[in-house]
């Protein structure tokens, strides 16, 4: 009569490799602690990126997609082409424009005092803009009122958020130096997401920088909003209304875009971030091997025994792959956890939406059963080929 080996059932299986995990606690603690770093990193890299990404859109969605701005475009010749000073009127016969809004660059430095040097501008510029440019926006004051009929035509100024700081003016009624006289600040804006150079910009009524600063009446950007669906339609004809005559000397572009790229782009340090991840993973799958070849060398008595005792190589090798999988598994569930509190920490932090794909959790099981496989391979093997005559004689 021939003896077959009982098969070990999923249950023993788990319970055998518990109880390797159980005697070696503190080796173990240390090799579960290196997957951990590496699913943690891993999670926390995809799960900020998501979060960003998607703060991102939703900022994108509030401002809405629908500004275009206008700038005059490169002629044949190369010179730098120009705007009509009627280009904001042109652009309001297309009938999808919902408001339009021009600014006309200055020729002129705003500085705190007259005492600074001209030189020192501080990167702030001077725009002449016409009354419904914050409506055009989507704009508000932080602080002070906007320009209107009265203000616009004397020597009164509204200041972008980044302009104030640098000048040092947290309040309307002081006076900036503009040009060669004194300004008085009646508004400061806030920040536009959508249109930054505004805030790096002094801001005057058409008519005051015509009689004040020598504007010529020419406008430098024109800034338009049209509905959602007729953005790419009103894209399209802004050029050819604006400037019928030559209408590649008009450049469009969506401002939303350069967000949207951004968004994008937030994708490429990711990889790198994810690769240092996989570098921590590497790390703790060694240590897990590292672990486990010390555990056979230290068990070799007890495997000797349960060879003699009847046990197969495949069960030892089921043995000690199963202690190996689930040292791995610990990590991967303390690495998950880490990495979903520090994408909930940020995404707190920084306003976002938390976001964990649901992919990650799916390539986390994955990467935790591929570090287990693999570190516990070798150890395995090496545990089921030693004899039993050589393993009970081991000291």
């Amino acid at each position: 009569m021939t003896l077959k080996p009982a098969r070990l059932r999923p249950r023993d299986v788990v319970r055998v490799g518990a109880a390797g995990l159980r005697a070696r606690r503190a080796r173990v603690a240390l090799s579960a602690l290196g997957v951990a770093l590496g699913i943690a990193t891993m999670v926390a890299v995809i799960g900020i990126s998501a979060s960003g990404q998607a703060g991102l859109l939703r900022r994108l969605d509030a401002l809405g997609t629908n500004l275009l701005r206008v700038q005059p475009g490169e002629s044949i010749t190369g010179e730098r082409a120009v705007l009509p000073p009627d280009a904001e009127a042109r652009a309001r016969r297309i009938g999808d424009v919902l408001s339009a809004s021009a600014t006309g660059e200055v020729r002129a430095t705003v500085r705190r005092t007259d005492h600074i040097p001209v030189v020192e501008t501080s990167g702030i510029t001077v725009q002449a803009t016409g009354l419904g440019l914050l409506h055009t926006l989507d704009g508000s004051v932080r602080s002070g009122t906007w320009l209107n009929d009265g203000t616009a035509r004397y020597p009164a100024v509204v200041l972008g958020a980044v302009a104030a700081d640098r000048l040092g003016i947290d309040h309307i009624g002081l006076r900036v130096f503009v040009g060669d006289r004194w300004f008085t600040v009646t508004g400061i804006l806030r920040p536009l997401p959508l249109a930054p150079e505004i805030d790096r910009t002094a801001l005057v009524g058409i008519p005051a920088a015509r009689a004040h600063l020598g504007f010529d009446g020419h406008p430098t950007t024109l800034y338009e909003r049209s509905t959602e669906e007729s953005v790419r339609t009103v894209r399209q004809l802004l050029p050819r209304t604006i400037n019928p005559e030559n209408p590649e000397k008009v450049a469009v572009s969506r401002p939303s875009d350069a967000l949207a790229a951004r968004a994008a782009a937030a994708g490429t340090f990711t990889g790198l971030l994810l690769g240092l991840g996989a570098v921590a993973l590497l790390v703790g799958g060694v240590g897990i091997a590292n672990t486990m070849i010390i555990s056979v060398l230290e068990r070799r008595r007890e495997i000797g025994l349960r060879r003699a005792l009847g046990a197969t190589r495949g069960q030892i090798r089921v043995q000690f792959l199963a202690e190996s999988f689930l040292l791995s598994t610990l990590g991967g569930v303390a690495g998950l956890a880490i990495g979903a509190l520090v994408t909930m920490a940020y995404a707190i932090l920084q306003d976002h939406p938390p976001v964990l794909p649901i992919w990650t959790l799916a390539g986390t099981g994955a990467a935790t059963l591929l570090v287990g496989m693999l570190a516990g391979f070798y150890p395995a093997v090496r545990a089921s080929r030693l004899p039993p005559t050589i393993a009970l004689s081991a000291p």
